[in-house]
């Protein structure tokens, strides 16, 4: 009975040159798996601007939450876009932070991301654009609707460098 070739993958070609000793490959990879928190995540690029997204969210949540409101549904709908995008930007920031992608890996947290972001930033958008056609020149308004807006900026930035990242390189990697 014939059974397939097999292909099994070695880390060394026979032509290259030779790996290092397993114990230093396995202290150096258990001791960056044994850090708690990636502390280089919260000067990345990506942590900073989820950072701008969620202080830009609270602020026009707060914004609208303490103005005066003329049309109750417009800004209720504000408020709920702004609070569920801001979970799930704080959801994604820990799951980083945690280096929790590493653990479970059935999920593809790129996409996941970049899926949200996108959902994400056209509630966000729809939001800001109806709660600045409804502020009736009201200050506190005005203001959530422009942060919101700014969040509206970050989230689209975050959407182009996502897929920046996981979209061109999978093509270049090639």
């Amino acid at each position: 009975m014939s059974h397939g070739a097999r292909v099994i993958r070695t880390g060394v070609s026979s032509a290259g040159p030779a790996a290092p000793p397993a114990s230093t490959t396995a202290s150096s990879s258990a001791g960056s798996d044994a850090e708690l928190m990636d502390g280089a995540y919260f000067r990345s690029c990506a942590g900073i601007l989820k950072v701008a997204q969620m202080i830009s969210l609270v602020v026009g949540f707060i914004s609208v939450n303490n103005s005066p409101w003329t049309d109750y549904s417009v800004y209720s709908y504000f408020q709920i876009v702004t609070m569920c995008d801001l979970v799930m930007i704080l959801f994604f920031y820990v799951i980083h932070i945690f280096r929790i992608y590493r653990k479970l890996t059935c999920v593809s947290w790129p996409l996941a991301e970049f899926l949200h972001y996108l959902i994400g930033t056209i509630l966000l958008l729809i939001a800001s654009i109806v709660a600045a056609s409804k502020s009736y020149n009201l200050t506190g308004l005005v203001a959530g609707a422009t942060f919101g807006f700014l969040a509206t900026i970050l989230c689209v930035l975050s959407i182009w460098s996502s897929y920046k990242v996981s979209c061109i390189t999978q093509s270049t990697s090639k």
